[in-house]
């Protein structure tokens, strides 16, 4: 359970200092939703175990920088997505950067995200087929919808963490809106 912003704040100032009891409640604190963000963008357990530990690691030594702008969470959080993302993209074959080409005017997306179920009844999809859907969809698609729905992200927050235009991320979301909008369509 995370602790309260109270509490938290307390513990980041013990660890600024080199507590290592208020390390571990940190860690404690924050370890699974973390894991489970790494988990989710490299798909693989014991990766996103790794991946996880070395955020940690890297959290607890940049300790120092964290100035209270964003919650801690949300500073550790950061970490956790940059680290998984920089560690995928050096084992992976299709990398991240070379999203989908901006060769496309940029579709309009509407207000209303149920204009946009393309007659699919939306009230029988279960969470989890959302999510088994945007698994299976190919990497950038999975990765960059990962980031917007489960992260929550917005756009601008995605093109600097992708480091890609705001032109290209809007396309790659329309476009793997649309994929997973059709593998939802097919699971009905």
């Amino acid at each position: 359970m995370i602790a309260t912003d109270t509490n938290i704040n307390e513990l980041i100032d013990l660890c600024k200092k080199g507590n290592q009891n208020a390390q571990y409640e940190v860690y404690e604190s924050y370890y699974k939703a973390m894991y489970n963000i790494a988990l989710r963008i490299v798909k693989d357990v014991h990766w996103a175990e790794d991946i996880m530990q070395e955020a940690f690691l890297k959290a607890f030594t940049k300790i120092d920088s964290f100035k209270g702008e964003v919650t801690f969470g949300a500073w550790l959080k950061r970490i956790v997505i940059n680290h998984s993302l920089d560690s995928y993209k050096k084992v992976s074959k299709e990398p991240l950067t070379e999203l989908e080409p901006t060769l496309y005017k940029v579709e309009h997306e509407p207000e209303d995200e149920s204009e946009n179920n393309n007659g699919i009844d939306v009230s029988n999809i279960q969470v989890q087929q959302v999510k088994n859907a945007i698994n299976s969809l190919k990497e950038n698609y999975r990765i960059i919808l990962t980031l917007l729905y489960i992260e929550g992200y917005d756009y601008e927050e995605i093109c600097e963490i992708l480091d890609i235009t705001s032109a290209n991320c809007r396309t790659t979301v329309s476009r793997a809106k649309n994929a997973l909008l059709k593998k939802l369509s097919k699971n009905e």
